[in-house]
């Protein structure tokens, strides 16, 4: 079992910054919420092609926001593991994922050997 950090230092190290990106994803879903909207059928001020560019950047818009709202999921995860002591910890064998691994990516539940 690899020696872990004290909880309160991991949750001092990674808290801030799981908030920051959440708050980050939030923003930018927000901000692009518009480009999401259906696209208006106006046929007189917009051509066939261009109806067809403007549905494909819509659906382009709305697979990027799915995939902010994957990764604020495991952002709220990891806040809430950080919560109720279990962050850093691999949730298959328990034994300690790594700062390297964490530093990485917080988000992760398995440590290197039961990813594999």
């Amino acid at each position: 079992m690899t020696d872990a950090p004290d909880p309160d230092a991991l949750k001092a190290l990674f808290l801030p910054r799981l908030r920051a990106e959440l708050d980050a994803l939030r923003s930018a879903s927000a901000s692009t919420a518009a480009d999401r909207r259906p696209v208006e059928l106006d046929q007189q001020s917009v051509g066939r092609l261009s109806r067809m560019d403007a549905i494909q950047q819509q659906a382009m818009a709305a697979a990027q926001d799915a995939r902010r709202h994957a990764r604020g999921r495991a952002l709220d995860a990891a806040i809430r593991r950080i919560g109720n002591g279990e962050f850093g910890w691999c949730a298959d064998c328990g034994d300690f994922i790594g700062l390297p691994r964490l530093d990485l990516d917080p988000t992760m539940t398995r440590c290197t050997d039961c990813a594999r």
